[in-house]
């Protein structure tokens, strides 16, 4: 059998489903079957140093070390005219289903933009919040084994929406130097015109700190390798970043009246990813051994057969429960990536959940409509994230500012208790700020 299968009756206690929660949680996931025996902290460290330290020059070495491409300070750019060119010569068929996407975030994302409330006013005391956007953010677009050029869409319209003025891209060089032409095409019709032929950890310390030839950004987002979530990781705080990107997850909740056939197909969706998880929890015997069969049918017969079975082998594994209640705390406990709910009565099960990055419902809301098409972002927690944090969306591109204004009067009427405050813990310079205005002009 392909994926296993574990009856529970008990799942916030049983060992096989805490195992697995906590394997899905772990950092070392992230460099499964590609980082044996590399010390991914120490190497990133390097990295960032020699590049805040060395600047363009440390750019050129690493990416002729890492990626095989010589590059010189004038072309770690990508030229406007290469842009053009690629958007130009994109597939226009391809470029007319990229124009109906950009309109689906658009519009979703513009829905959801949060805009500053009325202030709360209380006799001369006026109390807001400000949301302006970021100025600057860097995107970093996987372009090895894996090229998405989806991710562009779902982090830059966003930020677009949200008002950000500057949007660069950092894309790892193909062996000649280029740029996905796809990655640029798009470039070209969301009208960025700042990419870079930067990879890994590189790109993410270029964006952080800065060269002669890369502007800094404020914040860092998009998916990668162990090294760029481990750059990530140590760039924060610097700059902002959206998360630390893990393997990609589903999990489904199911009853009787799902079909085999989909939930099988939804679940060999993630596991291709390798590493990638796909659980499925129900409390129908029959279903969990009809998705198992279905398993083994068809993963074999998918163009990424063997990293797939490895996934369903490792990360992967059919719960069988008590009660749908059941599978619903078992999805809360693991507060995945992409959830689904297919049963007799979604909504129902829907109110049993707390933590999920993005809940898809319905036997005809498989996880790829959102990943390409529906409009919410497929950026999203992994590793157990959704327990703190949800999607990126438009407003993780707009920060707060406090608004706060006083009249004398309203100062006049607190002030005694903000004295009394700042007195009692010490910091007699808060009081006197106060004090003076009540005293009158000090001479």
């Amino acid at each position: 059998m392909t994926i296993r299968v574990i009856k529970t009756n008990q799942p916030l206690k049983d060992p096989a489903v805490l195992q697995l929660r906590d394997q899905l949680r772990a950092a070392e996931l992230t460099a499964a079957g590609e980082l044996a025996g590399m010390n991914v902290p120490a190497i990133v460290t390097g990295i960032i140093a020699d590049v805040c330290a060395r600047k363009d020059e440390a750019l050129i070495d690493w990416q002729r070390k890492l990626d095989k491409v010589e590059l010189t300070a004038k072309t770690i750019r990508v030229p406007i005219e290469r842009i053009k060119e690629a958007h130009e010569g994109a597939d226009r068929s391809f470029m007319e289903l990229i124009r109906r996407v950009i309109d689906n975030i658009w519009h979703y994302q513009q829905s959801i933009l949060v805009e500053d409330p009325p202030s709360l006013n209380r006799a001369g005391r006026q109390l807001g919040v400000r949301y302006t956007p970021i100025d600057r953010v860097g995107l970093y677009v996987p372009g090895g084994k894996a090229v998405y050029p989806s991710s562009v869409l779902m982090s830059a319209v966003p930020a677009q929406v949200a008002g950000v003025g500057q949007i660069a891209i950092a894309c790892p060089p193909t062996c000649d130097g280029d740029i996905n032409p796809m990655v640029l095409a798009i470039a070209g019709e969301l009208n960025i015109d700042e990419v870079y032929r930067l990879g890994g950890a590189v790109a993410v310390a270029g964006l952080a700190y800065g060269t002669e030839s890369v502007t800094p950004v404020d914040k860092i987002l998009g998916p990668g390798s162990a090294f760029v979530a481990e750059a990530k990781r140590q760039v924060f705080g610097r700059v902002g970043i959206d998360s630390i990107a893990g393997p990609s997850e589903v999990f489904i909740v199911a009853d009787e009246t799902a079909n085999p056939v989909w939930i099988a197909a939804d679940l060999l969706a993630q596991a291709e990813h390798n590493p990638g998880s796909a659980i499925l929890a129900t409390p129908s015997e029959t279903l969990a051994a009809q998705v198992a069969e279905q398993l083994d049918k068809q993963a074999t017969t998918l163009a990424r057969a063997k990293e797939t079975l490895v996934a369903l082998d490792a990360y992967s594994a059919i719960f069988v429960t008590r009660t749908l209640d059941d599978a619903c705390a078992i999805a809360n406990e693991f507060a995945t990536e992409h959830l689904q709910i297919i049963t007799a009565d979604d909504d129902a099960a829907l109110s049993k959940i707390r933590h999920a990055g993005a809940i898809f419902l319905g036997p005809y809301a498989p996880v790829p409509v959102g990943d390409y098409y529906a409009g919410p972002s497929h950026v999203l927690p992994t590793g157990g994230g959704a327990r703190f944090f949800g999607p990126l969306s438009c407003n993780d591109f707009r920060k707060a500012s406090s608004v706060i204004r006083y009249d004398a009067e309203s100062l006049a009427e607190d002030a005694a208790d903000i004295i009394n405050f700042a007195t009692r813990e010490g910091l007699t310079a808060h009081a006197r700020a106060v004090k003076f205005r009540q005293d009158g002009p000090v001479a």
